[in-house]
């Protein structure tokens, strides 16, 4: 089994599990391809593919095979690069959460450039489900994210502390710094992040804990849109208190407690647990882990 044996077997996965598309896309015949294949399976006494009519499939042991095989092609490019290119190892790959995305990947990028100007850094701001299979797949090298991630296969570290916190017009329902009874709080029209995004998780899980549950008047991806639905008047939103920081500073909105009821999350940083850890990548993450330490915290516009 060679390198080249693995580089055929993925091009046949990325190829829609055709052996006729994987030997055009590698300019050989579609027998070599085959032998390839055959004799992979001969290596490891199993079938990778399943022929069912004209198609076929990938068996669990293919899975298997093209898990590894993701890392291994990708080790192997890194080292390439590495070494043919002086040490930088190319571009480091981050993904992030939308919250983290929007609040501090910027900070980091900007503060990892400073300090690493030559080493490029990709970033790709998607919902976490999506990083995670872009992890998975070794189109990320690394994710940052709210809360725990669920794929098997992935290692995550919590990195930093964040919290929730209740935001409604400077007219109320509230005072600013109140602490807001249950009760009040779910009599609230409420506005929401959507549906899978980690704010929202956040806030479902703590109302889960106390056995109730909520229908938001207002669900949006933008948290400005809904800081200024909550400026207006038109009901209580729950977002990230860095997000808040901004309006909350300048009196455009009020914040408030709500009793018995945690907000809390932890951020995490995630990666497969087959990926090598390079030394660019290894100090981007000692920077997350530092940042509030060495430099003020964001304050982003909204």
């Amino acid at each position: 089994m060679t390198r080249r044996h693995l580089h055929i077997f993925l091009s046949v996965c990325a190829c829609g599990y055709s052996m006729t598309r994987a030997a055009e896309a590698l300019y050989l015949s579609q027998p070599a391809v085959s032998q390839a294949v055959a004799e992979l399976e001969q290596y490891y006494g199993t079938r990778l593919f399943e022929r069912l009519g004209r198609r076929l499939y990938l068996t669990a042991a293919g899975e298997q095979l093209r898990e590894y095989a993701v890392h291994i092609e990708a080790l192997f490019d890194g080292m390439e690069k590495g070494l043919r290119g002086g040490g930088s190892g190319g571009p480091l790959r981050v993904g992030a959460s939308i919250t983290v995305g929007s609040q501090f990947l910027p900070y980091y990028v900007k503060a990892f450039r400073q300090r690493e100007p030559a080493i490029e850094v990709q970033a790709r701001v998607r919902p976490s489900k999506e990083l995670e299979r872009a992890l998975h797949e070794n189109k990320l090298d690394l994710a940052l994210v709210e809360d725990a991630v669920q794929g098997e296969g992935l290692l995550a570290e919590p990195y930093m502390e964040d919290e929730l916190v209740g935001v409604c017009s400077r007219s109320g329902p509230f005072e600013q710094g109140q602490l807001v009874s249950r009760e009040t709080f779910l009599q609230q029209k409420f506005l929401l992040r959507e549906a899978g995004s980690g704010t929202r998780e956040v806030f479902d899980r703590a109302l889960a804990a106390a056995g109730v549950a909520v229908e938001p008047l207002w669900e949006s991806t933008s948290t400005g849109a809904l800081v200024n639905a909550a400026m207006e008047g038109l009901g209580v939103a729950v977002l990230p208190r860095r997000l808040a920081a901004a309006p909350l500073a300048r009196g455009r909105v009020r914040s408030f407690r709500v009793e018995g009821m945690d907000f809390k999350r932890t951020f995490q940083m995630v990666w497969h647990k087959d990926k090598f850890v390079t030394p660019a990548m290894r100090r981007f993450m000692e920077l997350c882990r530092t940042y509030e330490l060495d430099y003020p915290e964001p304050c982003p516009e909204n």
